[in-house]
């Protein structure tokens, strides 16, 4: 069973300048006591060629949890265009967040985002070098993608052995 469950979220401030920070409300419920708190990641997807120009934009640890409901803000910065490929600034590419409980991801939310200039000649007749000024981001949050994985919660410690007989003693058979 999952302790935590993420009921929600809006992406805030969208569309938005490709400069402006990438904004989350998170509302979550959790489930069962945890005894470690949890870790919210945002991901850019720099290019669909490689995770070397994935961009992780923040990472906040969120806790104590009890059981519950709750409801967050997670704001990161926009990602950095100099580590992005010049051909992929404009057009689709992909906005991750990520839960993680004790390093282990137990919820993926993956939105496609578009990146696009805000005037139509732009658009049409673009630039040599992108205008990051005029570059509008759009995350598509009508139809994320959720991705949910089994993580050990909170085991219990496993049982110790009993033991029957020492060493030096024969144990009887039955």
């Amino acid at each position: 069973m999952a302790c935590i469950n993420v009921t929600g979220v809006q992406v805030l401030d969208n569309p938005a300048s490709f400069k402006n920070p990438l904004q989350f409300e998170i509302s979550f419920e959790c489930l069962a006591a945890i005894s470690d708190d949890i870790e919210w990641k945002v991901t850019y997807v720099g290019s669909a060629e490689s995770e070397e120009f994935d961009q992780e934009l923040d990472s906040v640890l969120v806790g104590p949890i009890n059981v519950g409901s709750y409801k967050i803000v997670v704001q990161a910065d926009a990602p950095d265009p100099s580590k992005i490929p010049p051909e992929d600034l404009l057009g689709v590419t992909v906005v991750i967040l990520s839960c993680l409980y004790k390093e282990k991801e137990f919820v993926r939310i993956g939105y496609y985002v578009s990146n696009e200039y805000d005037d139509p000649e732009l658009r049409d007749n673009p630039p040599d070098v992108v205008e990051l000024e005029r570059v509008v981001r759009n995350v598509l949050h009508d139809k994320p993608r959720v991705t949910k994985y089994e993580v050990p919660w909170d085991e219990p410690e496993p049982e110790r052995p009993r033991e029957c007989v020492h060493a030096h003693e024969e144990a009887p058979m039955t």
